[in-house]
């Protein structure tokens, strides 16, 4: 079996067409590096410029989780509580998507051939669970509070949430330059948006409770909050489940994927197809591509994957060729893996 190896140092095998394109170096394929990052695969490098966007951040949202979580309990607010627990699930959200944005450039190892990249998708994940596990606790007590309401200091609630209105807004503002180019900036700049319009919520709870003495309306409040959590974080979390199990991102129809590359010259057929996210922000492929007419050359190869980028923002792709259809692949059915 004789083996070449081309100019950009990427390796095939002349009898099975085995070719491995190694799309991590962007020294080497300078074309994949402008793709890269036109399509927002650059996680990696979004986030280092916006280090001081995390810490600023998080040292603003803990600092009001302390005034909150105080002035919940001497105020004896449950719906001050309540957001004082989502803005404490902001601020370990906003320090473990900071720590896994600086361990997604780790760079890969023998053992961890993708280097840390996975990393994101087990932050998202925590995040998810943790908010859920803050709310069932945070509705417990309100519930409670129907039975056995306490004196609620309004005014203390409405001037504590109208400074969470503004930390948050300023949270998500540091945030909002980079929303369109990294999508895990983008959900942090939407939840603290979000918070913003909940600590607004609290404001009008406080207003009401002041003028009217209804003390039931501050557990309901809570409620309502821990609702509107629940049902932001609920997608999170079904999300993050199938990208940890390594599903076919939800954003991509794999059924198009399939049709791309069954189109292209000179392919009978393809099978093996996989699709799985590598990070928060990038996707891998393998599929095994039969082209009875010999390999078509590494042009070929460049060409299909700088469309899967183009279509699919599939920015790591690893193509095999099979020359012969009646050679017997072990992967051919789609039920084998």
């Amino acid at each position: 079996m004789s083996e070449s190896r081309d100019r950009r140092g990427h390796s095939q095998s002349r009898d099975t067409g085995e070719h491995h394109d190694d799309r991590d170096d962007d020294r080497d394929h300078a074309p994949h590096d402008h793709d890269h990052s036109r399509h927002g695969h650059a996680h990696s490098h979004a986030t280092t410029d916006f280090g001081a966007a995390f810490a600023i951040g998080a040292a603003l949202n803990t600092a009001f989780v302390i005034i909150e979580a105080g002035y919940g309990i001497f105020g004896h607010s449950v719906a001050l509580l309540a957001d004082a627990g989502h803005n404490l699930g902001d601020v370990l959200g906003l320090l473990v998507a900071w720590a896994a944005s600086i361990l997604a450039k780790r760079a890969p190892t023998a053992r961890y051939t993708y280097g840390l990249r996975g990393s994101s998708i087990l932050a998202a994940l925590f995040n998810a669970v943790f908010l859920l596990v803050t709310v069932g606790a945070i509705s417990w007590e309100a519930v409670q509070r129907f039975w056995r309401p306490e004196p609620v200091a309004g005014g203390t609630v409405m001037i504590v949430a109208a400074i969470g209105i503004a930390i948050n807004g300023v949270t998500a503002w540091l945030f909002a330059s980079g929303r369109d180019a990294d999508i895990n900036l983008r959900g942090a700049f939407l939840h603290m948006a979000a918070d913003a319009v909940v600590a607004a919520g609290v404001v009008v709870a406080g207003f009401i409770i002041l003028i009217t003495g209804w003390l039931w309306l501050d557990p309901l409040a809570s409620l309502a909050i821990n609702a509107v959590i629940v049902w932001g974080t609920w997608g999170l979390l079904r999300e993050t489940v199938k990208m940890s199990m390594a599903a076919v991102p939800s954003d991509i129809d794999p059924a198009k994927v399939r049709a791309f590359l069954q189109s292209q010259p000179g392919v009978a057929a393809i099978h093996d197809l996989h699709i799985w996210p590598m990070s928060t922000s990038e996707i891998a492929l393998t599929c095994h591509l039969v082209m009875p007419e010999g390999h078509p050359g590494d042009d070929f190869l460049h060409l299909v994957c700088d469309g899967l980028i183009t279509k699919f923002e599939i920015g790591h792709a690893t193509l095999q060729i099979e020359v012969e259809p009646e050679t017997h692949c072990a992967l051919a059915s789609d039920e084998v893996v």
